[in-house]
């Protein structure tokens, strides 16, 4: 079975647990502060207790709006203690697009991070429902501060009945058509899909507490969340940075000894570009986690040489809490075909491949990927309908586009919207990607389709180059015929500088074609 604590099935459980099993071992590491597993309880429980006291009931939902630290994850497990429910705001986002959220999820209290105190004046004048605004690290001449605030409450464990069942974050999805969802995710999927005989190619998950996890993707991501609580299912130390730095990552990992960590690829490529990478000092790092985004080949590759750790890749959504596919250590080897599949399902997950129709696939045909997982969210925040379309029969829609093999293990090819149709071929623009980011000159791509007369939509590509390449759009699309079939090549070349990406790293696709396609009739 999981190192996790098997028999938890919510957050107060878990904290409970450790907090009498290895009360003095080190819990939450944050700059200068350092909690142990007694530490987080007693915070735990002073922060369930005022917000109770506030007039916080089960089921009210509860904002953070801050950067990453100790005090994010505290009061995370203090409001879930007491059945109340942590909306993670993307402080990346615009007072606008944060307005919208914290109205939506009917929040009662914001805790604010000093940076945001202007956006937090901004979403109060927009959420009816907000009552309390608490500041996690500074004084502010209005609201009260975190440690003022909680100063007096009982240390004790609030007597709350919380159930596996009951909702613990409300995530909302990045918004990329239409209004952002909330998605509600129960205790529960943070831990049954954890819960298994054991399974060797599992041996990834074995988190014990001798394991330093470094937690420095944003935990309003599903998958920046999802290591903490990797972390403390297995009672380790967690070291957390308020937001991702590839300077400062090379110097945390040998200073705390740094065994696990969770990397989109966006931030890995960001490390590896570094020319302080190929010397660093990498000799604690037993593990790398990554996922949320497509991993080009030829950057894994690059990562597994410089960084020389084994590497595991996490594919699932946030509907899904995060991970319900995996890629194990050993199918990490050059050559290996596998090196392109999302891996195999966990243990407890369901996969089915379905067409248009809504019918069984052969296998190995490319299909829309359905599944089924303890893991699954409850539902959408207020939103029946989209909830009914999305989660049909215990199975996720997951809208990505795939294949599963005689072994089970998973391909995506792309997101069904993705997908290119040119000349009434079917291209998944992930094999042209993978084909161009192999060019020793390319960093960064992105494959769109854009309106062509005569083919419906043309392949290009949208190419960041390093620094001083002469490379020209030719040569990449010559480069492009020699690795992949030519219909599936590009037509076009576009260089940028950057690729406009989300907060998980993903990039934004819908962004790209927007300029191509705002004046046509037909709009993808």
């Amino acid at each position: 079975m999981t190192s996790a604590n098997l028999a938890s099935r919510t957050f107060g459980e878990l904290i409970r647990h450790y907090a009498t099993t290895q009360a003095n071992h080190p819990a939450l590491i944050f700059k200068d502060r350092h909690s142990s597993y007694s530490d987080l309880e007693k915070q735990c429980n002073a922060i369930a207790n005022t917000l109770l006291a506030a007039g916080i009931n089960k089921g009210d939902r509860v904002g953070i709006l801050a950067k990453n630290s100790d005090h994010y994850l505290q009061l995370l497990l203090g409001a879930a203690h007491i059945g109340a429910v942590t909306v993670g705001l993307n402080w990346r986002l615009n007072p606008k697009e944060l307005s919208y959220i914290s109205n939506d999820s009917e929040m009662k209290v914001l805790f604010v991070g000093s940076d945001f105190t202007n956006t937090a004046a901004v979403i109060k004048q927009a959420t009816p429902t907000l009552k309390h605004i608490i500041v996690i690290d500074s004084i502010h001449p209005e609201w009260p501060t975190l440690a003022n605030w909680i100063a007096n409450s009982s240390r004790s464990q609030a007597n709350i009945s919380v159930g596996a069942d009951d909702a613990a974050l409300q995530l909302y999805t990045s918004g990329t058509t239409g209004h952002p969802k909330g998605v509600v995710l129960p205790h529960r999927a943070f831990f049954d899909p954890w819960v298994y005989q054991n399974h060797p190619e599992m041996a990834w998950n074995n988190i014990t507490p001798d394991d330093v996890c470094l937690l420095a993707m944003p935990f309003f991501h599903v998958g920046g969340i999802g290591l903490a609580f990797m972390a403390l299912r297995g009672g380790a130390s967690a070291v957390i940075v308020p937001e991702f730095s590839p300077t400062e990552f090379l110097n945390v990992v040998p200073e705390y000894g740094v065994s696990r960590t969770f990397l989109v690829p966006a931030a890995l490529r960001a490390i590896l570009l570094l020319p302080e990478a190929a010397t660093a000092d990498w000799s604690s790092l037993r593990q790398i986690i990554y996922g949320a985004a497509p991993m080009p080949e030829a950057l894994l590759l690059d990562a597994l040489s410089i960084i020389k750790c084994n590497f595991v890749q996490n594919y699932g959504m946030t509907e899904l809490s995060g991970t319900v596919v995996h890629l194990p250590p050993e199918d990490h080897i050059q050559g290996s075909k596998r090196l392109r599949s999302a891996g195999l399902p966990t243990p407890n997950t369901a996969i089915k491949i379905i067409d248009e129709h809504g019918l069984a696939v052969a296998q190995g045909e490319v299909g829309e990927i359905l599944i089924r997982s303890p893991a699954t969210m409850l539902a959408y925040w207020k939103n029946p309908d989209a909830t009914a379309k999305t989660l049909i029969n215990g199975y996720i829609h997951t809208g990505d586009a795939g294949y599963q093999d005689q072994d089970g293990y998973l391909y995506i090819f792309d997101r069904v919207k993705d997908m290119i149709i040119s000349g009434g071929e079917n291209i998944y623009p992930i094999e042209v990607e993978n084909a161009l980011f192999s060019h020793p000159d390319i960093t960064d791509v992105a494959v769109i389709g854009t309106p062509d007369d005569k083919w419906g939509e043309a392949v290009t590509a949208v190419v960041v180059c390093k620094e001083n390449s002469l490379v020209t759009e030719q040569e990449l699309i010559d480069y492009a015929k020699a690795h992949i079939a030519t219909y599936k090549c590009p037509k076009k070349i576009v260089f940028s500088t950057e690729l406009p990406r989300n907060a998980s790293g993903k990039i934004l696709k819908r962004q790209l074609r927007q300029p191509y396609w705002e004046q046509q009739d037909r709009k993808i």
